[in-house]
């Protein structure tokens, strides 16, 4: 996706910033990023993160995990989360070695059509500075019928907006991650329950 759809009114520095969730100076982060993508170039240490993020981080339903992960040292620990917990270390790795990185929000059905209603689904953004873009980037995890992809050239997301359902892709670049999905993550203890009956169904 082409920088110019993507609304990002924060200044870049707010996407290298430390906060409460997405945990950029804690230290078992920075010794993960300093051991696996010190000294990469930007796009080999984004690729890298995408694909711990997706490939050894488990998405929490898809293991029926009741673990509710929340910040970026909690993902890493445990090695789980929904995708927004996700979005939150993805984000924190990269700015632990100042790549900025942020945080976008789609808005689905919660199946194939719109009869079961709508979750909020998080994904991240990262700037190249070599390439004076955003790319947006999805390590939800992949599994049948989901084949999440790493590209410069193209999004190869983990789930195409249909918009005869009403499904929205929220185009606004976040630097940090959105009050409703903090107070999703703060309010539940039972990943599972969360996931099936307590998501928000939009961020308005």
């Amino acid at each position: 996706m082409a920088d110019r759809k993507l609304v990002t009114d924060a200044p870049l520095k707010a996407f290298l910033a430390d906060d409460e969730l997405v945990q950029r100076d804690h230290p078992e982060i920075r010794a993960f990023t300093a051991e696996r993508i010190a000294g990469c170039d930007e796009i080999e240490a984004a690729r890298r993160v995408f694909h711990f993020i997706r490939d050894d981080v488990a998405h929490s339903w898809d293991v029926q995990s009741k673990r509710v992960t929340r910040s970026a040292s909690d993902v890493l620990l445990y090695r789980e989360g929904i995708c927004y917990a996700k979005s939150h270390l993805a984000a924190a790795m990269l700015r632990s070695v100042g790549i900025p990185s942020g945080i976008c929000y789609q808005r689905l059905t919660l199946f194939d059509d719109d009869s079961g209603g709508y979750a909020v689904h998080a994904l991240n953004t990262v700037w190249f500075e070599g390439l004076r873009r955003w790319i947006r980037f999805d390590a939800r995890g992949n599994k049948p019928g989901i084949n999440a992809q790493f590209s410069i050239d193209e999004e190869l997301l983990a789930f195409s907006v249909r918009s005869q359902y009403d499904e929205l892709d929220y185009l606004r670049n976040h630097a940090t991650p959105h009050p409703r999905i903090v107070s999703t993550l703060m309010n539940n203890e039972d990943a599972l329950l969360m996931y099936r009956e307590r998501l928000p169904a939009t961020l308005e």
